[in-house]
């Protein structure tokens, strides 16, 4: 299976947001957290096996002024779960600590440096959280936003001279880790996506070395023209004569000159639009401006079309294996389509 999809004429893009979260887990291994969380979900585990304990806790949150809220257990397959589980704990420290003390348990207690190790654990996390839901949301996502959501990334785990041991060991097994799985993507194709996008095509997430070659790489693409898409019923003309091939080439070597001076000027046209803002949807702005870039539209429908996560269709699948189980599985296609179309304007009408 593998060899006949690299055989396929497609590129492949890894969903990058599967990415992230791996890396998390092995800079999670690498670093010195693995204590304090497992302190944390044996202590999430304390209340979420038995309801008394629950209920004792929620009075308790009431009597410290908190809303009654439950703990979160995290799940190595739900993203960001460790870091709601810390949140909620911190939150909570009071309250838990309290009923702790009510109850009898063999539990390891969580320590004002373990306190520490979380808050800063928060802090790193955080940015994570955010590009992750970026690039795994319901929404419109182009891979287009995959080099500054890694950029961003990266700069938040640029090492600090008070950084202490086992923050340094975090982010320097996160940055080793992305970089490495940064050199096995298709960073040609995210590179170009990036400048057709015009709310990046700054290409500020790349060196300064590293932007001029990828406006020559766009440039000779422009010049080679990339194969338009043709109808079911399109008629291929006949191949000319040799004689009017020669001539043909003959004409076009004079013109060479002209098409890479009108290439460029595409190119510097384009350039010299207005940034568009980071809500801007690129295909509706590529749409908006075909009529002045026509080359460069053709070429943005293509690139920005990729998209960088495969959570959306996931999501679809996950939605629709609750709604078809063994006890319905005799509803129609047809029926299933209506639920899950029902679930989405339901979730939607939560939101509003």
């Amino acid at each position: 299976m593998t060899a006949a999809a690299r055989s396929l004429p497609f590129e492949h893009i890894p969903c990058v947001a599967h990415i992230i979260q791996r890396v998390i887990a092995m800079a999670f291994r690498d670093s010195g957290f693995d204590s304090v969380l497992a302190k944390c979900r044996k202590i999430v585990g304390h209340f979420k096996h038995s309801p008394a304990n629950t209920a004792e806790l929620k009075a308790l949150q009431v009597s410290h002024g908190l809303a009654e809220e439950s703990l979160v257990q995290d799940v190595p397959t739900r993203w960001n779960s460790t870091l709601e589980m810390i949140r909620r704990l911190q939150h909570n420290k009071d309250p838990v600590s309290a009923a702790l003390a009510q109850q009898k348990h063999k539990l390891a207690m969580l320590t004002s440096a373990d306190y520490d190790r979380l808050a800063k654990l928060e802090t790193l996390l955080e940015p994570c959280r955010y590009i992750t839901e970026l690039l795994g949301g319901e929404k419109y996502v182009s891979c287009s936003v995959v080099l500054p959501g890694l950029c961003h990334l990266l700069r938040t785990m640029e090492v600090s001279d008070v950084d202490p041991a086992y923050i340094v060991r975090f982010k320097a097994s996160f940055t080793k880790d992305l970089n490495k799985r940064k050199e096995s993507s298709n960073m040609w194709w995210l590179k170009i996506a990036t400048a057709l996008d015009p709310r990046f095509k700054h290409l500020r997430c790349l060196p300064k070395s590293e932007r001029g070659e990828v406006w020559q790489k766009l440039s000779v693409m422009l010049k080679d023209g990339e194969p338009a898409p043709q109808s079911s019923g399109a008629v291929e003309d006949p191949e000319p004569p040799k004689k009017k091939m020669a001539l043909l080439m003959m004409g076009s070597e004079s013109e060479s000159d002209d098409e890479a001076v009108s290439t460029d000027k595409c190119l510097e046209r384009y350039k010299g639009e207005p940034y568009a803002s980071i809500d801007t949807c690129p295909l509706q702005w590529w749409s908006a401006h075909s009529g002045a870039h026509p080359k460069l539209a053709h070429m943005a429908k293509r690139y920005l079309a990729t998209h960088a996560s495969t959570v959306p269709c996931e999501r679809l699948f996950s939605l629709a294996g609750h709604i078809v189980q063994k006890k319905r599985s005799a509803l129609s296609s047809e029926n299933v389509n209506k639920l899950v179309c029902l679930s989405n304007w339901l979730k939607e009408e939560d939101v509003v």
